[in-house]
């Protein structure tokens, strides 16, 4: 069995639910990554993505130096263990349509990060094995969600 701690990224860069969503981009930019962990501490408290910026605050025209990222993350956050089959963990991500995890201690306490990219560079000992269930996975991700929204956007056009 291949565990989580076996494919997860380490020592990831975090912020605070105060901090604004400047700093938040500004971080992801200088990394060149598209989502944050939110941490009181060591533990997680949600997640925010480059999506959540655009969409619950430009989109929304709050002030970006202003507004928190406890304002805009998702805080009911899926994560896993560090000791968890990466093979449930590539079905999770699927069910879920999300492309990365964050990984947490018992006490929830972020120790790192797995992502679909992750997985896919690692496994390439099983090369074949392993393009069929980073394939799946990304198909299942790929799916589009529901509710469909794109109707309420009148900015969008037809």
């Amino acid at each position: 069995m291949s565990t989580v701690a076996n494919f997860m990224t380490r020592g990831v860069r975090t912020m605070r639910p105060d901090d604004n969503l400047v700093a938040a981009s500004k971080a992801m930019e200088e990394l060149n990554i598209g989502a944050v962990p939110v941490c009181e501490g060591e533990r997680l408290v949600g997640m925010v993505t480059d999506r959540d910026i655009i969409v619950r605050g430009v989109a929304q025209e709050l002030d970006l130096r202003k507004c928190k990222l406890s304002d805009v993350m998702s805080a009911h956050v899926r994560t896993v263990r560090d000791d968890d089959d990466v093979q449930e963990v590539l079905r999770e991500m699927g069910k879920s349509q999300v492309r990365r995890l964050p990984v947490v201690d018992r006490n929830d306490h972020l120790v790192g990060i797995i992502s679909l990219g992750d997985i896919a560079a690692k496994q390439a000992h099983d090369e074949a094995q392993a393009q069929q269930q980073v394939g799946q996975s990304l198909s299942d991700i790929s799916e589009p969600a529901e509710p469909d929204r794109s109707h309420q956007a009148p900015i969008s056009g037809p």
